[in-house]
């Protein structure tokens, strides 16, 4: 019984999304640059999309800016904050996406000041430290912090981490890859000048995201070559994943109320039944508490001796089993975790942590079926 927990990593379409996907690609082929019918027609479903995914965050059309997906927004809008905005430092946090941290270390090379916020044990912002980053010095600063993190759950407080921002003249970027479509956005409450989404993240296609650009933000364009998404993005536009995003994001809204409880009580009952077997596990970051964390993750640290953590993901594989121990983005997804490593050091090295991610597709039988997987590990290690 294969059973998949690993939807920080990325998500199985929905039947509707692969219905609007396949229809474009079927019926709508023409460059949506061109003047004639064909391409008109293209063009007029890229911004029928851009129209529908705008109106779930109360922005305007004109401020969602379509991009390959995630990492492509982030660099993206940071380079762009630097190169035209005139951005000096650069405040961010450890436990980023690397998407960011990697964007970081090369704006860093190249004589940005890059600053890094502290945090506490279980992953929550010093706001405390952020207010004094961004008054240490007169340079213009752009912080980026990402509003849910992806291997642990834990929510950024959006608003007050933005107004904080604009108090002293900041500009603020969010990685809210795993928060759109989980959580409402509404951009004329948000004091967010830029964030970033994938629609992998929520039932969507690979290779597709967007940029969230506050109108009048002065950004120029980033990739250079035609005149496609207002001028800042090169290159023809992927239209039937556009359409696919779309429609993903749609139904992920319309039912956003149903399958957060549906999937907050599957995390509740894994937590139950998890801490049943292992008595003595460590929930990493907030991931164990349903108030601080996204319903749709538990990272979780096991009392399993270090030499028996290969065993164990390859049982829960053998099994049929599918979590991760970080991001899928890093190197062949089998590293430790950075965030780990950030939070406690030396108990990212003595126990495994692995994470379990939900969706609405998953079930109670899966919870139960990867407990069992999970004691049938335990029974036949000694000393476990």
């Amino acid at each position: 019984m294969p059973v998949y927990f690993d939807n920080a990593a990325t998500t199985p379409l929905r039947p509707e999304v692969v219905e609007a996907i396949s229809a474009v690609m079927a019926d709508t082929f023409g460059n949506p640059s061109s003047t004639h019918s064909y391409g008109r027609e293209a063009k007029a479903l890229i911004e029928t999309a851009r129209k529908s995914i705008a109106s779930h965050f109360n922005a305007l059309p004109q401020e969602i800016i379509f991009t390959s997906g995630g990492t492509e927004s982030d660099n993206m809008l940071l380079r762009c904050a630097v190169k035209d905005l005139g951005v000096q430092t650069l405040i961010s946090s450890p436990l980023e996406h690397h998407a960011i941290l990697h964007a970081l270390d090369e704006l860093e090379s190249e004589g940005l000041q890059i600053k890094y916020v502290n945090h506490s044990e279980d992953g929550t912002i010093d706001l405390v430290h952020l207010g004094a980053l961004l008054t240490a010095d007169d340079s213009k600063k752009l912080v980026t912090l990402m509003y849910v993190n992806n291997e642990i759950g834990n929510i950024l407080d959006l608003y007050n981490v933005g107004n904080l921002c604009h108090q002293h003249k900041a500009l603020f970027h969010t990685d809210a890859v795993q928060g759109v479509a989980h959580f409402r956005m509404d951009t004329s409450q948000l004091p967010v000048d830029f964030f970033s989404a994938a629609a992998h993240k929520f039932h969507g296609p690979k290779g597709v995201g967007f940029s969230f650009v506050r109108k009048n933000s002065g950004i120029k364009p980033f990739i250079v070559g035609g005149g496609q998404e207002r001028g800042l993005r090169a290159g023809t536009e992927s239209v039937h994943n556009i359409v696919g995003m779309a429609k993903a994001l749609e139904i992920a809204y319309a039912k956003l109320d149903e399958e957060y409880l549906y999937i907050r009580d599957i995390k509740r009952y894994f937590i139950t039944q998890l801490t049943g077997l292992f008595p003595n596990l460590k929930f990493n970051g907030c991931s164990g508490d349903l108030q601080k964390s996204t319903y749709t993750l538990v990272n979780v640290q096991l009392p399993v001796p270090e030499d028996k953590a290969v065993l164990l993901d390859f049982h829960l594989d053998l099994k049929g089993v599918a979590c991760s121990k970080g991001s899928a983005c890093q190197s062949g997804s089998n590293a430790d975790s950075h965030v780990i490593k950030a939070l406690n050091p030396r108990s990212a090295v003595s126990h495994p942590s692995l994470r379990f991610s939900f969706s609405s597709f998953n079930t109670k039988e899966d919870v139960d079926y990867a407990i069992a997987a999970l004691n049938e590990f335990v029974a036949g290690q000694v000393g476990v």
